[in-house]
């Protein structure tokens, strides 16, 4: 009986130790779209509470996504301008080119005079530090806290009055705001979500459910044994389709880390062998490239300063660890953490054959065998990003959906717009499969489908509905089908609508209303005040 007397105690001197914070806006989830709410909310004379479900803010952009995606540099204003604005700052500073010469990153500085002093990529412990210069001046505080997702939301009617952490620490708010890339504050708040891929016949889409690959560029045989079916099939490759092209599933766009590789000798890592590395796991990669005719690369190299790169999926072989992280989102934190850890083993993996092994040709050796982990990146990490790339996790179900249709501008505009976006409706594949007519391997789930210009984002898709939420937001996981959240998963527009929620959380505050009755005319004010850019008018 004493260890259970043990326990007790235990419990008990948790308890008593947990504290109980209060603040008007509780922000979960300490991204690029969290930050830009909190600092919006303490512009607004609100108290404000960060919590950051990891240990490092920034989230992807500044978790290995250095070289940012933003299409038109012209429809990001507001905070996000700024902090693009303090990138260039940063790199005018001639001490801050440790490696390299200063140079200009010419591919993604934008031209015209409202941008021209910005920059559009940068090493990853550059956009935390910067980051973390901004939450400093609006004085927010940072909590580094994981939510409880079992019981942790408590509710009076539809109104969230307080969460509970993993560790005990409650958040009392008057707002909150979800600003994870899983969702989570919205899932465990009752309000309704879906995963995976809608019909196309659902919002009548072109580009949504299953989508098989019309052109793979790599002849791969399937089976273990080359053209003997009876073999079996290779590790994660699905006999068939699993559905007629256009349904619906919950098959999810694969994930990877985006890593920070540099080719400078005194500030470089070498990726070693992974524990437990399995060879069969990457037959796939050995038969790519003995079929290829032509220059291919595994995965890219987009420049960042001070000789080093973001390395990202490039290609059907890739960093993605396609097909594998589909339970990643509903699962529980230890089982989240897993399949992270088994991502990262098979990225490491991946680099270190390139680099090493026996069947890959010497050129491809050569090519990749000059780079490795950047020294001065994710010190305390192993040099590894600090954020998992969760692409895609939960989205919203509210009263408006975003669909192919709003990107595309085949539907009426948006008149309650708080942000645009602008990048092609892109989607990762989600799993490896074997062609009926050739039995040979392809992807299914990549979409690359270009927007005319750049579309607006409707603040009705950023609440829930009425009867299920009326002080939360969602700006990342926000109402949108997933071939239109393909567009709108960039981290300039997270940024954007990080920024418009808080404003209209302060606004609904103000008024002691529903966030689903903020005035639009009066937010739309106050973002034009914040400069945000609301609509396209080329």
């Amino acid at each position: 009986m004493k260890w259970i007397w043990s326990v007790l105690i235990v419990a008990i001197t948790i308890q008593l130790e947990a504290v109980v914070y209060k603040y008007d806006v509780v922000i979960y989830g300490g991204n690029v779209a969290g930050i830009m709410a909190a600092i919006q909310c303490a512009h607004m004379g609100k108290s404000v509470a960060l919590i950051e479900t990891g240990t490092h803010v920034g989230g992807m952009t500044s978790g290995g996504l250095g070289f940012i995606d933003a299409t038109d540099p012209e429809i990001v204003g507001g905070l996000a301008h700024n902090f693009f604005q303090r990138l260039w700052q940063y790199y005018q500073d001639e001490k801050n080119w440790v490696w390299e010469p200063p140079r200009w990153i010419l591919s993604q500085i934008a031209k015209n005079t409202d941008h021209s002093n910005t920059v559009w990529t940068c090493e990853p412990h550059v956009a935390e530090t910067v980051f973390l210069q901004m939450l400093n001046e609006a004085q927010v505080p940072i909590f580094y806290e994981q939510l409880n997702r079992t019981d942790g939301v408590y509710k009076n009617g539809t109104n969230i009055v307080r969460v509970e952490m993993k560790s005990g620490n409650i958040f009392k708010g008057d707002m909150y705001i979800d600003a994870t890339y899983e969702g989570d504050l919205m899932a465990s708040s009752g309000v309704s979500y879906t995963l995976g891929r809608e019909a196309n016949s659902t919002y009548g889409e072109e580009n949504n459910g299953i989508k098989p690959n019309k052109y793979m560029p790599l002849r791969i045989d399937p089976y273990v044994i080359p053209g003997d079916p009876s073999s079996g099939l290779l590790p994660r490759i699905a006999p068939d389709l699993g559905g007629n092209a256009g349904d619906a599933d919950e098959a999810i766009q694969a994930y990877n880390y985006r890593m920070c590789l540099t080719n400078e000798p005194l500030n470089m890592v070498s990726i070693a062998q992974p524990e437990g590395y399995d060879e069969a796991q990457y037959e796939l990669l050995f038969r790519a490239i003995a079929n290829l005719k032509r220059q291919h690369y595994f995965f890219k190299l987009s420049s960042l300063p001070n000789r080093k790169v973001d390395a990202n999926h490039s290609g059907p072989v890739s960093t993605d660890y396609v097909g594998m992280n589909w339970d990643y989102i509903e699962a529980d934190d230890e089982t989240r953490q897993r399949i992270a850890y088994e991502h990262e083993m098979w990225q490491r993996g991946l680099v270190w054959t390139l680099q090493n092994h026996p069947r890959i040709p010497a050129k491809f050796r050569d090519l990749y065998s000059k780079w490795g982990l950047a020294k001065d990146e994710f010190a305390d990490n192993n040099n590894w990003p600090y954020q998992f790339y969760v692409r895609e996790g939960r989205r919203m179900l509210s009263d408006y959906v975003i669909t192919e249709k709003s990107a595309t501008g085949k539907e009426p505009t948006i008149t309650d717009s708080i942000g645009l976006a602008s990048y092609h409706m892109d989607s990762h594949a989600v799993k490896y499969y074997v062609d009926p007519v050739s039995h040979l391997v392809k992807t299914e789930g990549g979409i690359y489908q270009k927007v005319p210009k750049p579309f607006p984002i409707s603040y009705r898709a950023v609440v829930p509905k009425q009867d299920q939420c009326t002080n939360l937001l969602v700006p990342v996981c926000l109402s949108a089908s997933h071939v239109a959240y393909g567009s709108i998963r960039m981290e300039p527009v997270f940024m954007i609508l990080g920024q418009s929620a808080a404003a209209a959380a302060c606004l609904a505050l103000d008024k002691q209303i529903a966030v689903q009755q903020v005035a639009y005319e009066e937010l739309k004010a106050k973002l034009l005040q914040e400069k945000q850019v609301l609509y396209f008018h080329k």
